[in-house]
């Protein structure tokens, strides 16, 4: 039994230019496709395939952390203040043109006394100035606002570059810790294989293969917190210093590679001119007491000028009816304050009151400056002085389980001493990459009072 198939002449036209299109279109639609699917993928990062530096991940840092970015901004937003405070203190130019009908009466003004005509037509040019000490007193004062900006900012650089610092080799220590919990574990799990082994041959009693089951229970466990804590680690990193989500990257460890510590008179003297808080803090006293004088200037006088030159006729002409229309004329005026009901000197206690609080913030500012110097060069000092010691304690915390577990082999040693061992290697491990990390942390920290990273 045969079947077959017929096709109107109108389906296979359809079934052609189909085939058709598929042949000129089909591979730039699938090639398309492909590349939306591929952009579309989440966590896909152009940084991400390649081993990071430390210097690479706080310029990352730099360009997409919102905090530091803010910081910025208020630098910018600053600077434009000070650019239109200095504005209010030159001349401006403007130009004006219009016309004014003022309904006839029969006069050659009309029907309101203040027109000059019943047809008025102005055109000229208005050059404008602004003297007062206040104005004087408000442009110091943006000037003082914007270093306080720029010392915010370049405290925001380097709070971003203590917290990558600190989150940078916290990754690294991170996935060192739980490689340490990879080691316990494989040790754990041959030490209760030696249990067994050795309560077979009856050479151990079997609360040793209990007390080494648990060991093996416990470092499974740790092992399991390790790989959360490091994948933690990495997720925070990430966050900080890449635009898109992603947690598929590499750093490069250099963690045991530590900095020299500089000497104690060379950080002071840094710290003494590179110190963004102590810029911060006398900017703001000085911007304080700018306003404070902005605010006297409130009982002063202010003068204003005015020159205006082009046209003001009865038609829109340099000349009309044999009279030369285009001229100038100027224009000054003094205002004089004289009563406002007590607010011009509320303004300037206020302005008193603040300046007053600023002096307090300086003083303690440059206090606080001398003591986080000291804490912080200790605080370096005594990390880096206790890496050799953590690296000694690793180093012997090793042998001390290798010989603890060949005395319990042969029976001179019991499986609480094993225990023990291992426990004491593990920690040491970790005080090891805790240290380090210690001492780099501490680094960056002197890096915010003297700006050499």
């Amino acid at each position: 039994m045969q079947s077959s198939l017929v096709l109107s002449p109108t389906e296979v036209a359809v079934i052609r230019a189909a085939l058709c299109l598929l042949l000129l279109f089909g591979p730039n639609m699938w090639s398309q496709t492909a590349e939306v699917t591929a952009r579309s993928e989440p966590g896909v990062s152009d940084t991400a395939a390649a081993k990071l530096t430390l210097d690479q991940a706080i310029l990352l840092a730099k360009k997409n952390a919102p905090q530091f970015r803010a910081a910025l901004t208020e630098a910018g937003l600053a600077r434009e203040d000070r650019v239109q405070a200095r504005a209010a203190l030159l001349p401006g130019v403007s130009y004006t043109t219009g016309a004014i009908y003022t309904q006839a009466n029969g006069t050659p003004t009309g029907v309101f006394i203040a027109a000059n005509a019943v047809n008025e037509y102005i055109s000229q040019g208005v050059a404008h100035e602004a003297l007062s000490f206040t104005s004087v007193a408000d442009f110091r004062r943006a000037r003082f606002m914007e270093s306080l900006s720029r010392a915010r900012a370049e405290i925001a650089v380097r709070g971003i570059t203590t917290t990558v610092v600190r989150d940078f080799y916290g990754v690294i220590a991170g996935e060192r810790k739980y490689q340490n919990a990879q080691l316990a574990a494989d040790e754990g799990r041959r030490f209760l294989g030696l249990s067994q082994q050795l309560e077979q041959g009856g050479e151990v009693a079997h609360s040793d293969v209990i007390k080494a089951q648990l060991q093996s229970n416990d470092r499974e466990r740790d092992l399991q917190e390790a790989r959360l804590a490091a994948e933690k680690a990495r997720l925070d990193l990430a966050v900080l210093i890449f635009p898109n989500f992603t947690r598929d990257y590499q750093l490069v460890d250099d963690l045991q590679q530590s900095p020299p510590l500089p000497e104690f008179a060379h950080v002071q003297v840094l710290a003494a001119t590179n110190n963004p808080e102590l810029k911060a803090a006398s900017a703001a006293m000085h911007a304080s007491q700018q306003e404070v004088a902005s605010a006297i200037g409130g009982h002063l006088p202010s003068l204003s000028f005015n020159y205006f030159y082009g046209i003001d006729a009865t038609q829109y002409a340099t000349r009309s009816d044999g009279i030369h229309n285009l001229g100038y004329q100027v224009a000054a005026t003094v205002d004089i304050p004289i009563f406002n009901w007590g607010a011009t000197q509320s303004k300037v206690r206020q302005a008193q009151f603040r300046r007053d609080q600023a002096r307090i913030e300086l003083s303690a500012a440059q206090r606080q400056a001398l003591a986080d110097l000291q804490q912080f060069y200790n605080e370096a000092q005594t990390a880096q002085a206790q890496l050799e010691l953590l690296h000694q304690s690793s180093d012997l915390a090793a042998e001390g389980l290798r010989l603890t577990t060949l005395r319990y082999q042969s029976g001179e040693a019991t499986a609480l001493e094993v225990v023990d061992a291992q426990n004491a290697l593990v920690l040491a491990r970790n005080n090891q990459d805790d240290g380090s990390v210690r001492y780099r942390v501490a680094l960056a920290n002197l890096q915010t009072l003297t700006g050499t990273f």
